[in-house]
């Protein structure tokens, strides 16, 4: 792929390597997870920064890291129950994609169904490394999560306790 000059990258090029779209690099650029120029009306993302985004080690804001929490509970009822969450979790898509129709959340709801379903690269195990995979993509699904009411009200915040008492929880 062909670098921009200065060693800077388009948010086209950026979407490559993250395999992503591109108007999620402006999502990202927009909330802050990506350092960017602009050059004229466009967007440049040095190389280094989409790397260090790559690093499976990157660090994740607070609300990204209590998704996570949640979703690590989700993931402990899907291996211990997979019908009943992988269930859950269609019935809520059907309705979430209705009510997404036309928006950004539709293209991570697509996402999630492409995981729900049954052909290559799908089904129990695709679920379960992105509700609890640190990497670029499982953070955005997670974002646009179809898991809800998988876990009970008390589940969710004994999870949410954990979160507050382990530090994490705490504002930077």
């Amino acid at each position: 792929m062909a670098m921009t000059s200065g060693g800077l990258l388009t948010t086209g090029e950026v979407a490559k390597l993250l395999g992503t779209s591109r108007q999620q690099v402006v999502n990202l650029c927009g909330r802050g997870d990506l350092p960017f120029v602009m050059v004229g009306k466009h967007r440049r993302i040095d190389r280094s920064a989409v790397e260090a985004l790559l690093r499976p080690e990157r660090k994740l804001t607070r609300d990204q890291l209590k998704s996570l929490w949640l979703h690590q509970a989700v993931a402990g009822s899907l291996v211990t129950d997979p019908e009943a969450v992988l269930g859950k979790a269609a019935e809520n898509l059907d309705r979430l994609l209705v009510q997404h129709q036309g928006t950004m959340a539709e293209v991570w709801l697509l996402r999630w169904r492409d995981k729900l379903g049954a052909g290559p690269g799908a089904g129990p195990g695709a679920v379960l490394e992105a509700l609890t995979s640190p990497d670029p993509e499982s953070v955005e699904l997670r974002q646009n999560s179809p898991f809800a009411g998988v876990l009970s009200q008390p589940q969710r915040q004994q999870v949410l306790e954990a979160f507050t008492r382990s530090g994490w929880g705490q504002a930077a």
